[in-house]
């Protein structure tokens, strides 16, 4: 893989406990890593989630090579947008890098 297609800087988030500004630890999503990725726009649909439409993106996210990235965390891009992650598809040929299958668009949080 060659290190001009990773030309996206992202955060990789878990859900935890963040520090809030008093102190006091609070549900939230500490970053596990950040990294660089490519960012690929697969499909869009509109759906109705809680009686109210919401268009969701399906989105490939390439990394590299982690073993610590699993389905439910997310991806938050420097724009902000946000991609939960619904699976995570290792690359068996030459093991350089990992693809993430991602939601856009309902987010966790």
């Amino acid at each position: 893989m060659f290190a001009q297609q990773l030309n996206n800087k992202v955060s990789i988030q878990q859900e935890g406990y963040v520090q809030d500004e008093l102190g006091q630890m609070v549900p939230g999503w500490p970053v596990l890593a950040s990294v660089w990725a490519d960012i690929r726009y697969l499909s869009g649909l509109e759906a109705v989630r809680a009686d109210a439409p919401v268009s969701v993106a399906k989105v490939s996210i390439r990394i590299r090579k982690r073993t610590d990235v699993t389905a439910g965390m997310r991806v938050v891009d420097a724009d902000g947008a946000v991609y939960n992650i619904q699976t995570v598809l290792p690359n068996k040929q030459n093991r350089h890098y990992v693809d993430l299958a991602c939601e856009q668009g309902a987010n966790l949080g």
